[in-house]
């Protein structure tokens, strides 16, 4: 008998829902929400309320795409946390609620342990790569940078993370202070390919152990482009890609230094990376160069996985599933990876 998934993400501002067939998916279909852009960043309410008005149809989508009825669900994955609370309370409200209506239980997932274990999403019209166990996920994010030793699909142990800003936070802020747009990221991504990694240097912290820290980096980059705009206001749009190349190079030689030093200190050479941040073209090339160069075996997520998806949580629910876990209906989100 065949164990179906019904996987539902609505940590933020991506309502999404996947469903996965004895590890393999069958659909992930995901709404996204634009009306963010407007302000520079996820409104929390204006998240909650496009929830609201998606989750149906972006269920009901995808079960039609995997080509099944809701009758035919073994159990339901729901994030439970960490992200915004009010937008974690729609999926984990919906879940519960067709959990009852189906009398099929519902399993919670950390929304990060399903980044983690993207790689673990198996497709009929591709060949699978995962990594073996124990490996190590660079873990990289607009909420959350770490160094993450995984040692089954269902315990962990984080080795390093950030002592501040998040590496995805620090893409959006200065891309947000440099007019750019948002969400930064993919803007500076695009710019850095144009520009000279080389021209500029930006402070980088000493941060003990294999903790990370961005604040210092950030305001390093701000004060430069203030400094240099008050001598010639045209001193940002003539550079821009030289700006964003180096600045983009000074985020990753600080997460690759880490990162290199955990594999010395653990032995293990079996590396991913997670995350929406882990869609970095600068990234994926540097972490595939170092593997290449220190013989790493790394593992690359597929685009459509690194973004927040319900496919990562459905694969993370299906592994929680066959170990027996179920998730009482009682349970309430949580907005902090410490509360969870």
């Amino acid at each position: 008998m065949s164990d179906i998934i019904l996987g539902i993400e609505s940590s933020c501002d991506d309502t999404s829902a996947a469903v996965i067939k004895d590890g393999y998916l069958l659909s992930n279909v995901i709404a996204s929400q634009q009306v963010h852009k407007d302000y520079g960043g996820v409104v929390p309410e204006l998240a909650s309320r496009a929830h609201e008005q998606n989750i149906v149809p972006v269920v009901s989508q995808a079960l039609v795409k995997a080509g099944l009825e809701a009758s035919d669900i073994n159990a339901i994955a729901f994030t439970r946390g960490p992200g915004l609370l009010g937008s974690l309370l729609v999926g984990t409200s919906f879940a519960k609620a067709l959990s009852v209506a189906l009398d099929v239980p519902i399993i919670m997932v950390n929304h990060l342990q399903g980044h983690i274990l993207a790689n673990f999403v198996k497709q009929y019209d591709k060949p699978s790569a995962a990594p073996k166990f124990p490996y190590l996920c660079l873990l990289v994010s607009g909420g959350n940078s770490q160094i993450v030793r995984v040692d089954d699909p269902i315990h962990y142990e984080i080795l390093g993370q950030t002592i501040d800003d998040a590496v995805g936070e620090a893409f959006d802020k200065c891309s947000k202070m440099m007019g750019l747009g948002y969400p930064g990221g993919p803007v500076i991504d695009r710019l850095a390919k144009l520009g000279d990694p080389e021209k500029y240097k930006f402070a980088k912290p000493h941060i003990p152990g294999l903790d990370y820290s961005f604040s210092g980096v950030k305001t390093s980059l701000l004060y430069f482009v203030r400094d240099e705009m008050e001598k010639d206001p045209e001193f940002m749009e003539k550079n821009k890609e030289d700006i964003c190349a180096s600045f983009q190079k000074t985020l990753i030689d600080i997460l690759m230094d880490k990162l290199i030093k955990a594999v010395r200190q653990t032995g293990i050479k079996e590396v991913t990376i997670g995350g929406g941040v882990s869609a970095n073209s600068g990234l994926r090339g540097r972490i595939t160069e170092e593997g290449q160069k220190r013989g790493w075996n790394t593992y690359l997520p597929e685009f459509k996985f690194t973004t927040d998806n319900a496919a990562m949580i459905a694969i993370a629910g299906y592994f929680r599933y066959l170990k027996g876990e179920r998730t009482p209906l009682d349970v309430a989100p949580v907005s902090r990876i410490a509360d969870f």
